[in-house]
């Protein structure tokens, strides 16, 4: 406690110096040490932005802390990527802190995914499950500020946690404020209230500024939920001694008095004092106090000479190396002469991936054994692999997507499903804000090996809900990749290739080409590849080849599409025999920007075609960069041609036909660039 009084002094002393927003743990000192000492290296924590003195007493030093702090180098945590108090850590000898970020909230769902993997790994007796010194179960230590209890996801943790009785323990340190809302005007209930809601959450209030009272507590519920592995929150009430952050100023929005009553409740002089009534010796604890200060005086003063990081690096661990870098296995084997629907050879990769990795789980909304999905792609699987492994959740997807960022932690390899691409906008902030920063923030320690599964686009009056074409907002996110494959045997070898991935890949599946039943599209069917087989992301490939003759007449066009476009495209095409190259992307991101700029030098002429509204889209961002890339090479600029610009898709069916585009509309624009 007194290091963290003297850090924060320090800090407090040198402002200009600490120029980077930081929070510390001033009054939440008790709570956070009681809470640290019992834990062991095979559990899992995941602190909040205040947490510095939780992370002092798992046995991170000072130093380690500062170097954060002033964004240095030699940051153990994230190498000066991100805000003090914001950890992640893999080692033998403390607990495992998956990546932290400053969204309030949003780690509640990330650490109760954590407790569901493990719940797996024990479930399949996995060498992978960590345990403790005397064969101890790990738990799930998830700490939170008060305020963000009113955050939705935090109900979809607590919703999740309850129902498959996972070994997570929700730690709540209510300082009664959210930043300079008072809990009084912003909450109808604090967290103790609120889990009464969850029926099977064990809950308790403990005062948070009396040290003896939190180590007790936390003893007895650290034990109970490591044994009984039921979840159970703890509400520690406590004083904010501190300034919310250091560019909020408490002086702002507290009055003196209130600061003044505050200061009654600080847990150092409480400590203080029941240590002198159980006789510690004054002068003991003085030179302890004196001890501290310099101790935190000599390491800051080491901390602001420290290295900074080298510019050079600052693209490091956006994603990591795949191993999957050149197609193999065979795609049409001998002997085999029936076709497969697209929906068929992603259920055939899922199935032989189940077999393969047993740390494999697929989950979503109606995947499970009653209906395989509202497009059959998982039919058959909980059937063949249990409900353990492939089972339904609620109507979560910000839990079904974000609960991935823990399951990979503990060495399980997630499959999840949003059921429509219109609606993971509730997922979104999870897969922006946690996904896609973890593998970059934690300097590679914690990748998010997941493939989301994501049935997209209009199929004959899906209607305004169940038609949209997302890509353009998916490709905003940083961090992530998109595979969009066009027919069977690309999605198998596809889906394999963003499974064994190390790092997020969403699967955008056409529902229109599932089973091939839009007109036109019966060349989405395959034959079936060989078990195993695999083919690389970012490799683009020719639908269709313009014949060299009309190349060099100057009588002829590429066409850069993918999903439904490649099946208009090659419709319009046949207006124009031998005079299109029909480039079909398969991968969205990483793109196979070597191929896309040669066809569009080689024939002059390119049009990049989307199922998505046009203005502001991908496609017109692609068609610049072909425009940069290949300007000299040009005889016409590159155009584009997408939906309308509206709103959602509409119902009726002559309407949807309207907005989309289609071979008709395509064949006019291909017969206006082939005259340039």
């Amino acid at each position: 406690m007194c290091q963290a009084k003297a850090m924060a002094e320090t800090y407090e002393a040198n402002r200009g110096i600490c120029k980077y927003v930081h929070s510390t743990s001033r009054g939440h000192e008790a709570i956070q040490l009681a809470t640290a000492f019992h834990l062991q290296p095979c559990d899992y924590v995941s602190p909040y932005y205040r947490d510095e003195s939780l992370l002092l007493g798992l046995g991170f030093t000072p130093y380690q802390l500062m170097l954060q702090l002033l964004a240095k180098a030699d940051d153990i945590f994230t190498g000066g990527r991100e805000y003090y108090s914001h950890p992640n850590y893999r080692g033998p000898d403390k607990p495992t802190i998956i990546h932290q970020s400053s969204a309030t909230g949003m780690q509640a769902i990330p650490s109760t995914g954590i407790a569901q993997g493990l719940q797996y790994l024990k479930e399949i007796q996995s060498p992978l499950l960590k345990k403790g010194n005397k064969a101890e179960l790990p738990i799930v230590l998830c700490s939170l500020g008060d305020a963000s209890i009113t955050e939705g996801e935090v109900s979809e943790a607590f919703q999740f946690a309850v129902l498959k009785k996972l070994p997570i323990i929700f730690l709540v340190q209510d300082n009664g404020w959210g930043i300079s809302a008072t809990s009084k005007e912003s909450r109808v209930a604090d967290a103790f209230d609120y889990a009464g809601g969850f029926p099977g959450m064990e809950r308790i209030r403990i005062d948070g500024s009396d040290f003896e009272q939190c180590y007790e507590t936390m003893d007895m519920v650290i034990n109970q939920v490591r044994n009984h592995k039921a979840p159970y929150l703890v509400q520690a009430k406590l004083a904010l001694l501190n300034h919310h952050t250091s560019g909020v100023r408490m002086e702002s929005y507290r009055n003196k008095e209130e600061l003044e009553s505050q200061r009654l409740n600080d847990p150092l002089p409480k400590l203080r004092r029941i240590l002198i009534q159980y006789g510690t010796d004054e002068d003991y604890i003085k030179q302890i106090e004196a001890d501290a200060a310099d101790s935190i005086s000599k390491q800051f003063q080491q901390a602001t000479k420290a290295a900074e990081p080298d510019p050079t690096t600052v693209a490091d661990f956006v994603f990591l190396p795949t191993p999957i870098n050149k197609e193999s296995g065979e795609r049409s084997p001998q002997g085999r002469e029936e076709k497969i629907m697209m929906v068929d050879g992603a259920l055939s990769a899922i199935k032989e991936i189940m077999e393969e990795f047993p740390e494999a789980i697929l989950y979503g909304q109606d995947v499970g054994g009653r209906l395989g999905g509202v497009f059959r792609e998982t039919a058959t699987l909980a059937t063949k692999f249990g409900e353990h492994r492939v089972f339904n959740t609620a109507i979560q997807e910000a839990y079904i997507l974000g609960s991935t960022v823990g399951m990979c932690a503990v060495g399980t390899k997630p499959i999840v499903e949003v059921q429509f691409a219109d609606y993971i906008y509730p997922g979104f902030n999870q897969l922006a804000t946690e996904i896609s920063k973890s593998c970059y923030l934690s300097c590679g320690k914690f990748p998010v090996q997941v493939l989301i599964r994501v049935p997209i686009g209009a199929y004959g009056g899906g209607g305004p809900y169940h038609s949209a074409s997302i890509e353009t907002s998916l490709l905003s996110i940083k961090g992530i990749k998109i595979v969009y494959p066009s027919n069977a045997a690309d999605m198998k070898g596809l889906m394999r290739a963003a499974f064994l991935d190390p790092n997020p890949v969403l699967m955008l599946e056409h529902k229109g080409l599932y089973w091939s039943k839009v007109p036109g599209t019966e060349e989405a069917k395959t034959i079936e590849p060989e078990k195993g087989y695999v083919l690389p992301l970012g490799k683009a490939a020719f639908a269709i080849e313009a014949t060299q003759k009309n190349i060099e007449q100057g009588q002829s066009c590429c066409i850069i599409t993918y999903g439904m476009g490649v099946y208009w495209a090659k419709a319009a095409a046949k207006k124009f025999p031998g005079q299109i190259d029909i480039i079909d992307l398969r991968t969205l991101f990483p793109l196979d920007e070597e191929l896309i700029f040669a066809s569009a030098k080689k024939h002059g002429k390119c049009l990049v075609l989307t199922e998505e509204q046009q203005h502001n889209s991908f496609a017109e961002a692609l068609a610049g960069r072909i425009s940069k890339a290949c300007f000299s090479f040009l005889d016409a600029p590159v155009d584009v041609l997408g939906a309308m610009d509206l709103p959602a898709v509409p119902m009726n069916t002559g309407l949807e036909n309207a907005m989309l585009p289609n071979a008709e509309k395509l064949t006019k624009k291909i017969s206006q660039l082939i005259s340039y």
